[in-house]
């Protein structure tokens, strides 16, 4: 029998203050009406960018256990939805989940979260790198940012790229085992107040792209903001142009509702001023195909 609402097993950290992971993916996937099942990988006082002596506590120990009982009250899930997993033994420990909890129609997503900026992140190494390559093969969809892009393939830096590279990279990265790979803030040739965001799907054998105007700001947790809006968005039914075409222009109506405010940007996006967008029907699209 089918669900009356969808349901999403989400598996992200959890941070009390700043709106970043679990902090926004609850309340965009439960406004866009799907179901919204945390399984925490860790809990902090705060977010672990720009603020010092957060308090940090572990759940790896705990998350076996806690799936197990998932799985003795036979929980299914429409879509299982990772985001930032801090060490090679979380991985193991949800690559499993998938193994168990996926069934032939679920939606397996992996933000493969590891670094921006050209750099990795402090708590990610070249074994995390390794192990994030392995586990991308379980998913349907993954979301990284240009930066995670070229760690996964092993590629250097360039502050440009041309159409030809990125769908190059696209196609390597679908090689690798997911379906369809969404890549966000693509630098532009020649015009840095344009990034993009560039998809590849191998089914149909087509490139997408989105364009996004520079916004000089940096919000912590708009990455997870943005898989969130597309994962509700492919659950409701949407093409995948136009599921990216949402999740920019929510990003964007953000950043603008935002950046006017006189507030510390570590507090991440002011989510709550532009969560209703998510309930309208969809007006404008500028999707193109590549």
């Amino acid at each position: 029998m089918k669900k009356p609402v969808q349901r999403v097993a989400a598996i992200h950290d959890l941070s009390g203050f700043g709106r970043v992971s679990l902090a926004v993916v609850i309340p965009i996937l439960s406004t866009m009406g799907i179901q919204v099942c945390p399984l925490p990988t860790a809990v902090l006082s705060t977010h672990t960018g720009s603020f010092k002596n957060y308090k940090f506590i572990d759940l790896t120990t705990h998350m076996t256990e806690y799936i197990a009982h998932w799985k003795e009250i036979n929980i299914d899930f429409d879509c299982i939805y990772s985001g930032f997993l801090g060490s090679p033994q979380q991985i193991d420990i949800i690559s499993h989940f998938i193994d168990d909890f996926a069934r032939e129609d679920t939606l397996v997503v992996v933000d493969p979260v590891m670094g921006d900026g050209g750099k990795l992140y402090s708590s990610m190494n070249q074994n995390m790198v390794r192990e994030m390559r392995k586990y991308i093969q379980k998913a349907d969809l993954i979301t990284p940012n240009y930066t995670e892009v070229l760690f996964l393939l092993g590629e250097k830096e360039t502050k440009t790229i041309n159409d030809d590279q990125i769908k190059d990279y696209l196609r390597r990265l679908v090689d690798m085992g997911p379906r369809i790979v969404i890549i966000t803030s693509v630098p532009t040739r020649n015009n840095t107040s344009v990034t993009n965001v560039i998809a590849y799907n191998k089914d149909d054998k087509r490139f997408w792209k989105v364009k996004c105007n520079y916004i000089p700001v940096y919000y912590p947790g708009t990455g997870d903001v943005f898989t969130s809006v597309v994962v509700g968005s492919l659950l409701q039914g949407d093409s995948l142009p136009i599921a990216m075409d949402r999740a920019v222009q929510f990003i964007t109506a953000a950043i603008r509702a935002s950046y006017g405010h006189n507030y510390p940007q570590r507090n991440g996006i002011m989510l709550e001023r532009v969560l209703g967008n998510l309930t309208l029907p969809v007006m404008i699209s500028s999707y193109e195909l590549l």
